[in-house]
């Protein structure tokens, strides 16, 4: 089966050659998880946060179906809560 990944943020630099916004298309074997997605990009899960597919969060174990969108992203930080004066 065949899924469709965005990386963001600090997750693109384990496939450089996407360009910012680009799709990577991942043949996976049916049934695969989320987490056999994420090693199979070469990605450490430690450092992934959250996963989206077809817009909603899920987790690791999550069953991808072909042609599913998925989304992951890495803990980010910033923001008022980080500002120090």
């Amino acid at each position: 089966m065949e899924v469709y990944v965005r990386l963001y943020a600090t997750l693109r630099r384990y496939q450089p050659q996407l360009r910012l916004g680009q799709t990577l298309a991942v043949e996976l074997p049916e049934a695969a998880t989320v987490a056999q997605l994420i090693e199979r990009l070469g990605i450490p899960a430690s450092t992934v946060k959250t996963v989206f597919v077809k817009h909603l969060i899920v987790k690791d174990d999550h069953i991808l179906t072909n042609g599913d969108e998925v989304g992951i992203f890495p803990p980010i930080a910033g923001g008022w809560g980080s500002a120090r004066t």
